[in-house]
């Protein structure tokens, strides 16, 4: 089955969309990347998405006028990767959505929403789309993240030692070979936000490390952060934007006087480095493979590295898995697994009280057809 992947994550710099031919075979589950292509949201877009996340304020108006033209942005990138991708014979749409609000209190997760109607990329190609992957999980007790770690366990199932997952998006989040799954802390959030901050919205994003190269990790701000409570709670956990946003700095700034942008932006750069290394060891890793927009970063990886001495990173790149396009795979991998009526969660990941078949189906133009459900589920996921 030809699935394609659709990914925004919370850095909502892009959505990308990967396209894959899935096989089950035997206990293994085939994965065969097609490619990826990406597409941006436009400025108004982007800036208006912006506005409304947390902790901004924002209308019922607006969160639907954003359901719609996220949905069309979604549908414009899935028809551009059936075209490119797929030769236009894809069967299949999995889409994340864009997270705006993941409600986390008193170490529960209470409720999500991802918008980007779906019912506009069925309209433009015509496929069934399975979207609204993480309610389910919620509702069955769980985090409703991260939802990427049952592709992690099967992608990783076989390596020797203790290999980790880390992905370093927005958000970063880490998978154990035993099922731990949790996010360790901001990835790139804080480092974007500082960016934007200080530049005054003309950079949106760190390029290249540059400008934590430049600086210098300040001691006291980075222990202000460090003292975080999130940090201290046990898995499984989640977290967000919700957290994670220019706010949360400018009050770890107050009193530790004037800084300038390359010094904020390498200790927030630290910070990350920090957290994540602290949760892989917290694991005993023998192994880290790194994705997502993160690895992008020679200051952020370095950092890493420094933090995880004796212990081998490597990007998913160099196992098969292109790393910026990893969580898009594994968005249509759970697409693939609903429709043939199989689970997308492992409960020891999420901390819900059940494995579940994840998501919502939309219609595609000929009606909904789903292939036979599967006779057992995979056990490993193979690179084709």
């Amino acid at each position: 089955m030809r699935v394609i992947g659709l990914m925004s994550g919370t850095s909502y710099d892009a959505i990308d969309a990967a396209a894959a031919e899935l096989d089950l075979v035997g206990d293994s589950l085939v994965l065969r990347p097609l490619g990826k292509v990406s597409a941006s949201y436009d400025d108004p877009l982007r800036e208006a998405l912006a506005a409304a996340l947390p902790p901004g304020t924002t209308s019922m108006a607006e969160v639907c006028r954003l359901d719609t033209l996220i949905g069309q942005a979604f549908a414009a990138a899935a028809v551009r990767a059936d075209r490119e991708l797929c030769d236009g014979r894809a069967e299949l749409v999995a889409s994340h959505g864009q997270t705006v609000y993941h409600w986390a209190a008193g170490g529960r997760v209470h409720g999500t929403l991802q918008i980007g109607q779906p019912a506009w990329i069925a309209e433009a190609t015509g496929l069934p789309v399975v979207a609204d992957f993480r309610p389910r999980d919620i509702a069955a007790g769980g985090q409703g993240a991260p939802l990427v770690s049952l592709v992690d366990l099967l992608w990783l199932r076989g390596r020797p030692g203790t290999p980790v997952a880390l992905n370093l998006g927005g958000i970063a989040n880490l998978t154990a070979p035993d099922g731990t799954a949790f996010d360790t802390g901001p990835g790139c959030a804080l480092i974007d936000a500082a960016a934007r901050g200080f530049s005054g919205g003309r950079l949106a994003y760190d390029a290249d490390g540059a400008l934590a190269a430049r600086g210098t990790v300040h001691g006291a701000l980075l222990e202000r952060l460090l003292a975080e409570p999130y940090y201290a709670l046990a898995p499984p956990k989640t977290t967000g934007k919700e957290l994670f946003h220019l706010g949360h700095l400018q009050e770890a700034l107050a009193g530790c006087g004037r800084l300038s942008a390359e010094d904020v932006v390498a200790t927030l750069t630290a910070l990350t480095a920090r957290t994540a290394a602290d949760a892989v060891r917290a694991v005993r890793a023998t192994e880290v493979i790194a994705s997502g927009g993160g690895t992008r970063n020679p200051a952020l990886m370095g950092m890493l590295a420094e933090s995880v001495p004796g212990i081998a990173l490597r990007t998913s790149d160099e196992l098969g898995l292109p790393s910026d396009a990893k969580e898009a795979y594994a968005f249509a991998v759970l697409g693939f697994l609903t429709v043939h009526g199989l689970p997308g969660t492992v409960p020891a990941s999420t901390g819900a009280r059940h494995a579940r078949v994840l998501g919502s189906v939309t219609p595609g133009r000929d009606g909904l057809r789903l292939p036979p459900p599967a006779r057992e589920k995979p056990v490993r996921l193979v690179l084709g």
